[in-house]
């Protein structure tokens, strides 16, 4: 997972230049939804895990089918961002809808070299706690779904990651806590999901449902230096009010299996969950979250949301309890890059429990 990150005397600003370098629009006349659109634009940047970065982002949505109007329009974005904590991310995440919606493939490709903080393990790490972490890591992640009828989707994934050059205080709280993976490893697993998904667009829907289950098995017997299992629950649902949108989300990830490396294990926070926690500011085998969003038109491609969540990390399902489920909320301004397709710029600016805040930047809608 990837967020653009902390405070500047209490306030955290976020400036970015958004000057479309190339908007080339081929194929049909406007009205029709087999365009294809490529932005590429600058970015300038400050949030709560990056400082001040700078970069160049692209977005390229078309339809893998010129005659097919029907199936959801395909997306790839593509990042490349450097900060002045010398943090470095290069990043491609995509979702291909094939012809009547056959086949949908799912990507993320990405490289990052990344100063981090780790608080320890746990719901109730303190703050003081906090120590400074270096690693390096390759990531790829694939996921193919195939349309059974009526919505309902089966697929295939294979996820690997390379993680070396893991640099953090020796006798520090990774020592302390026997933290897996701490002197560099790789991993590589393949799952089985199982989808049903009606929502009708695929950046910013205004109606629908996506409920899917899915677990990914990490074994040596894939190339993996450990074994384990991941389990994820996600369910949204979209409603029309008006004009406006309300939009909810029950995200649940679990960890099977005692030896989860740090990179697998389960983080709190970021720019698509319980924003304005820092990412990974509570980590753990365990989370479940609950969020929602009100999004509304303001002035033609202008829009404004307010949003709100609650969950928390555990090391085991029954460590959640109702007290101690931590909170966030925040609001945020959208704007639409395309006349015909949904995908926005977002601006968020989120806030949480014990002085945790942060503002985002990013291509498309949380959930």
């Amino acid at each position: 997972m990837m967020s653009i990150k902390p405070f500047y005397l209490n306030f955290l600003c976020c400036l970015f230049l958004i000057m479309p370098f190339v908007s080339v629009c081929q194929g049909l006349p406007d009205s029709t939804k087999t365009k294809k659109h490529i932005l590429i634009f600058p970015v300038i940047a400050r949030s709560i895990e990056t400082d001040w970065s700078f970069g160049t982002a692209g977005s390229f949505t078309f339809h893998v089918s010129k005659k097919d109007t029907t199936t959801r329009t395909s997306n790839i974005q593509s990042i490349v961002l450097y900060s002045l904590k010398k943090q470095f991310i290069s990043a491609i995440n995509g979702a291909e809808y094939f012809k009547n919606e056959k086949y949908i493939l799912n990507e993320q490709l990405s490289y990052s070299s990344f100063p981090d903080k780790f608080w320890g393990l746990g719901k109730n790490s303190p703050d003081s706690s906090v120590e400074s972490y270096d690693y390096h890591q390759y990531y790829i992640y694939l996921h193919l779904l195939r349309h059974l009828g009526n919505n309902f989707f089966v697929g295939s994934l294979f996820e690997f990651q390379s993680v070396y050059n893991v640099d953090y205080k020796k006798g520090g709280l990774f020592d302390q806590q026997n933290i897996v993976g701490r002197n560099g490893y790789h991993v590589s697993g393949l799952g089985l999901s199982f989808t049903y998904d009606d929502r009708n667009d695929a950046f910013a829907p205004d109606k629908g449902t996506f409920a899917q289950i899915y677990f990914n098995h990490f074994s040596p017997l894939f190339g993996s230096d450990y074994s384990y299992t991941n389990l994820v629950l996600d369910f949204r649902k979209y409603f029309r009010v008006g004009k406006d949108v309300f939009a909810m989300q029950a995200y649940s990830f679990s960890n099977l299996g005692n030896d989860v490396p740090i990179r697998s294990l389960a983080t709190f926070g970021g720019y698509n969950s319980m924003r304005g926690y820092y990412d990974g500011r509570y980590r753990d085998k365990q989370q479940l979250v609950f969020q929602a969003e009100y999004r509304m038109p303001v002035y033609k491609r202008i829009g404004a949301v307010v949003f709100a969540g609650t969950g928390d990390v555990g090391h085991t399902p029954t460590d959640f309890t109702l007290g101690d489920l931590k909170y966030s909320y925040g609001a945020g301004l959208r704007f639409r890059l395309s006349k015909n397709e949904k995908l926005n710029l977002r601006l968020d600016y989120g806030i949480g429990q014990n002085n945790n805040h942060g503002l985002y930047f990013q291509l498309g809608e949380a959930f």
